[in-house]
């Protein structure tokens, strides 16, 4: 059992993994918020059930996440835009953080629709500008 097991787990990480290999940076972007709402959804659960290790692994991984958004904004370029999203990052990391500490599902939630918003305006890009990424 414990083999099926360890194989399942491998398909299930092939695909990302070869997602990522493929990828374009617009569609990387898209993956990295998906990784972190998924990652706080799955915290936020764990939290409900009083399972703190699960809670705290996902949440550390979503913080690397999100950490990993602000690093990857271009502040050249990106002017008052990357400023105004480098410190949404910075709040959401803090929001995280206090949210695990105080085991508050409503920080959580704010940080997930927050990312969803991102999210949601960072999937518009290609069609506006109507090149495929």
């Amino acid at each position: 059992m414990y083999a099926m097991r360890k194989e399942l787990n491998q398909y299930r990480q092939a695909g990302p993994l070869a997602e990522v290999a493929v990828a374009s940076p617009h569609r990387l972007i898209q993956m990295l918020f998906e990784g972190a709402v998924e990652r706080i959804a799955v915290a936020r659960g764990a939290m409900m059930h009083g399972n703190l290790q699960t809670k705290g692994e996902q949440l550390s991984k979503a913080i690397n996440i999100i950490e990993s958004l602000r690093a990857a904004l271009d502040h050249d370029k990106g002017g008052e835009l990357a400023e105004n999203l480098d410190a949404l990052y910075s709040y959401m990391s803090r929001r995280l953080l206090e949210g695990n500490a105080r085991n508050e599902t409503e920080a959580l939630d704010e940080v997930s629709g927050l990312l969803r918003t991102i999210k949601s305006g960072w999937d518009e890009i290609p069609d506006r500008l109507g090149q495929q990424c």
